[in-house]
């Protein structure tokens, strides 16, 4: 494998968090109780724990991933906003509903996500890769340490009841490990999305808290895809804790602010690389399998170097860190980042998917029934002295609906009631009468 397909995988393991509160003035909103035991509706085959697969198509699993991870990234920039999300949560919860879809909603979702593997070959390979990264905390001689986790996983939560085909049960067991989950969406869908919501917290080590918001999750939910990845790793050279202080950091607004930034005790041996408009530098992990690449642009120059970065020129500048000592300074940092998923696919290709009526996941139930209502993702990542801890998660929710008729002509050309009422409860909170507008 080489060096830069390997620099883009170590650079695929990215994360996330959030978290939302609901109160009325001093009063309690009623809260359903959640199922304390949730039945799973496993296939009966086991996961493979050493898949079948060849170097060159993991080459183009991650080549793939990180031509997406860009792609994307251009597609929710936002000007003078922080910005974190893991590519490779949201390539996994996607690759499982690619094993669902067909026709031309199966074209474009893998021309987006820039899958070029057979389906055959694809699952097996994310399998390969999911297995590979669980097994990243397994440290040796002699970088033993303290407080180094990685966990990716994945879990599929399904409507009880609703006929879930076997063959798409039976690839996400044996390729993501995922058995279905049966939940209630239909007379419960606020009790389900908690239940999920609980179940990324507890692999996230409660970093990412609300995944699902209120309303996220209605009563025509049938399937939501999750995959949430945690990370915890201690610098291979940590900085030291005495040696930080505030210093000045240069916005693109060009205005200065005061940030703690971090120092190594003296100068080091770190990768790294020079490129006409900037540098780059190479921070290993405990273990030195992981790390991060950081991008520092000359001054000015920021928005050019973003707008021109794809996987090609990622590839090439990865591919030319050495070895230097550098005397180096890094701020000190914490973040959060949330982002709906949905337009940014759309613009990407990724068109029927969303469209009911027209999308085409007949490999989960052998009908036209499906579509995604939306891809929710989450993000969390803080960077200090003594390492790096990161949180991901990604859910692809798939709601049900009938094929639909012909359209319904309706002119409102007459007097009419109507009523502004709170869904969950059924509340009325405003009735009107209009007889001449």
């Amino acid at each position: 494998m080489t060096q830069a397909v390997r620099c883009a995988v170590r650079l695929m393991v990215v994360f996330l968090v959030s978290a939302l509160v609901l109160g009325v003035s001093g009063c309690e909103l009623w809260q359903p109780e959640v199922p304390s035991d949730t039945t799973i509706a496993q296939s009966d085959l086991p996961r493979d724990t050493d898949p079948d697969v060849e170097s060159e198509d993991i080459e183009a699993l991650v080549s793939g991933n990180s031509a997406f991870a860009f792609d994307l990234l251009h597609e929710i920039i936002e000007d003078d906003a922080n910005l974190f999300f893991s590519p490779y949560s949201i390539s996994s919860a996607l690759a499982m509903a690619v094993a669902g879809a067909r026709g031309t909603t199966e074209e474009q979702m893998t021309d987006a996500l820039h899958f070029t593997l057979d389906s055959s070959v694809l699952h097996p390979c994310f399998n390969w890769l999911d297995l590979e990264l669980n097994g990243r905390d397994e440290i040796g001689p002699p970088y033993e340490g303290e407080g180094f986790q990685l966990s990716v996983v994945n879990a599929v939560w399904g409507q009880q009841g609703y006929p879930f085909l076997d063959s798409y049960l039976d690839l996400l067991a044996v390729n993501y490990g995922a058995g279905l989950r049966l939940v209630d969406f239909l007379d419960n869908p606020h009790g389900s999305r908690l239940t999920i919501n609980d179940w990324v917290s507890d692999q996230t080590n409660a970093r990412i808290q609300d995944l699902l918001p209120p309303g996220s999750i209605t009563a025509d939910t049938r399937l939501v895809l999750t995959n949430a990845i945690y990370f915890l790793a201690p610098w291979l050279v940590p900085f030291d804790e005495e040696l930080t202080e505030n210093a000045p950091f240069t916005l693109l607004t060009g205005d200065v602010v005061s940030v703690p930034m971090m120092h190594l005790d003296e100068p080091t041996s770190l990768k790294y690389a020079e490129w006409e408009g900037g540098v780059a530098v190479e921070l290993s992990y405990n273990g030195g399998e992981l790390s991060m690449v950081a991008f520092i642009p000359d001054a000015g120059q920021f928005e050019a170097f973003e707008q021109s970065l794809t996987v090609e020129r990622y590839e090439a500048i990865v591919s030319t860190l050495e070895s230097r000592r550098v005397d180096l300074g890094f701020p000190k940092f914490e973040l959060t980042y949330d982002v709906s998923l949905a337009e940014p696919l759309t613009a990407l290709g990724m068109n029927d998917a969303f469209l009911p009526g027209i999308a085409n996941f007949s490999g989960v139930d052998g009908s036209r029934n499906l579509f995604i209502s939306d891809v929710l993702h989450k993000a969390f990542v803080s960077v200090d002295e003594a390492g790096t801890e990161a949180a991901a998660a990604t859910a692809v929710i798939f709601e049900f609906t009938a094929i639909p008729g012909p359209p319904v002509t309706l002119t409102v050309d007459r007097p009419f009631l109507f009523v502004i009422r709170d869904v969950p409860t059924e509340a009325i909170l405003f009735i009107g009468r209009v007889v001449a507008p």
